[in-house]
């Protein structure tokens, strides 16, 4: 919506190819890799992102969202466009009303996803997402919370939301303020953020890591697990999500 076209062709620095390995995708492993706030980086985020929220300046998050997330912070500073793009998703979801809904949001989209549940908490209350996914989600950046308490006050789960699993690699930047749970408080119906460690093993075609890219996300066994489990369940053969 910000761009007259898509990428295409060698415009497209990253296209999607499949990976050259056999057997599954590695899994986050606890007794090995380190969990969403144990990374170094996040310690110290975490830190910083206290000193940002008592002083009400956000130099960090600003270099991060400005030189990082361009988009993001497009859609933080023009009003008219984030409009717009919400109501896209929420005129979706307003057409799904009464089905089964699995909405899985990366990076800006887990925003997006974010705020547009919490216009239709107060426009349609009807309209229920039966379980959200977030994937290398920015939401626990501190600039993003402050965006969020001035619009719709205190950071939480969307009451519209029965279920979010917050997935991440703690290697993504995107991800460097850790847990979502942490900073979401439980909705009005006591659902929390389930964080989930995972690893992202996308590898651009110049073979280095990209811990943030959606594809590796959503490649990954976690997501591949949520998304059979959604399929699989006895609801979605008597009325399809």
């Amino acid at each position: 919506m910000r761009y007259d076209q898509p990428l295409l062709g060698d415009a497209n620095d990253e296209p999607y190819q499949p990976d050259g390995g056999s057997g599954p995708f590695p899994r986050h492993r606890p007794d090995a890799d380190a969990t969403l706030n144990d990374g170094v980086v996040s310690k110290v985020y975490r830190g910083l992102a206290a000193l940002q929220t008592a002083t009400g300046a956000t130099p960090v998050d600003d270099a991060i969202l400005e030189h990082r997330f361009d988009d993001l912070w497009h859609y933080h500073s023009e009003t008219p466009f984030a409009q717009q793009v919400r109501r896209r998703l929420i005129e979706v979801l307003e057409r799904l009303a009464g089905r089964r809904v699995l909405l899985a949001a990366h990076s800006m989209g887990s925003i997006i996803a974010y705020d547009a549940l919490r216009m239709l908490e107060r426009e349609d209350p009807s309209v229920q997402v039966e379980h959200l996914v977030t994937l290398g989600s920015p939401l626990g950046l501190a600039e993003v919370r402050a965006k969020i308490a001035e619009e719709n006050g205190a950071a939480r789960v969307p009451n519209n939301v029965n279920r979010w699993t917050n997935m991440a690699d703690n290697r993504d930047l995107a991800a460097v303020a850790g847990e979502l749970a942490e900073v979401f408080a439980r909705n009005d119906r006591g659902v929390g953020v389930d964080d989930m460690a995972v690893v992202n093993a996308y590898l651009r075609p110049n073979g280095s890591a990209n811990r943030h890219k959606s594809y590796g996300y959503l490649r990954t066994p976690e997501f591949s697990e949520v998304a059979l489990g959604f399929t699989m369940h006895p609801d979605a053969q008597r009325k399809p999500g």
